[in-house]
């Protein structure tokens, strides 16, 4: 196993959970954190319980590594999720899950999000028939995500595409496969984000 491979499969078991980090691999039998779902080191049992605020963190840090924001952009979801109405724990995931590059990867047309990001960037995306190069523009209802219509683009995302048939897809977005692309039914509410967080302990980290 190669150090970048190893350094992801320490991230996952040093938060407890699995950040999805490596796509597909982290799905099947492979996954390095199924056989050791403890923290890295030799003295990891030995670790005291976590403060309230070292919960707080590791929470937060959680939610940041398994979409791949940084501590900048991520201050600006939070900040986004206080002005709008209803619980703010709530709007920060769904804003988190609204992004092209979980949505991307959330429809098969990516093994991971950095996989995602890297096709976006790229050039390798469309949305509404319109070339995207930001990984976090904010998919909104109706939307259709689509290889760009050009060979290169087609063959690379269909390839990833063939390779993730069967991955769970959520009920707020649809695939086709003839013509390659997905779209967005609705929006997604908390029930329909599948990661095992705990927001509030967010919410009361970041307005400290």
């Amino acid at each position: 196993m190669g150090r970048h491979t190893e350094s992801k499969c320490r991230l996952c078991r040093r938060e407890g959970m699995k950040l999805m980090l490596k796509g597909a691999r982290c799905e099947s039998a492979r996954c390095s954190f199924n056989r050791r779902d403890y923290a890295p080191g030799q003295q990891a049992w030995r670790r005291g319980k976590f403060s309230a605020y070292g919960m707080q963190l590791r929470e937060k840090q959680k939610l940041k590594r398994y979409y791949g924001v940084r501590e900048r952009q991520f201050r600006r979801y939070f900040a986004e999720g206080v002005r709008r109405k209803g619980n703010t724990g709530e709007n920060l995931l769904v804003l988190l899950e609204r992004r092209l590059d979980n949505v991307v990867t959330r429809l098969g047309l990516a093994d991971s999000r950095a996989q995602a990001r890297q096709l976006i960037t790229h050039g390798h995306v469309e949305v509404n028939g319109r070339t995207v190069d930001i990984p976090s523009q904010a998919v909104k209802a109706g939307d259709v995500i689509a290889p760009r219509s050009r060979d290169s683009s087609t063959k690379l995302i269909a390839a990833i595409r063939e390779g993730s048939k069967g991955r769970p897809m959520p009920s707020w977005l649809e695939v086709t496969e003839e013509p390659l692309q997905g779209r967005v039914l609705d929006l997604p509410n908390r029930e329909e984000v599948p990661i095992a967080i705990r927001e509030e302990l967010i919410v009361e980290f970041c307005s400290r």
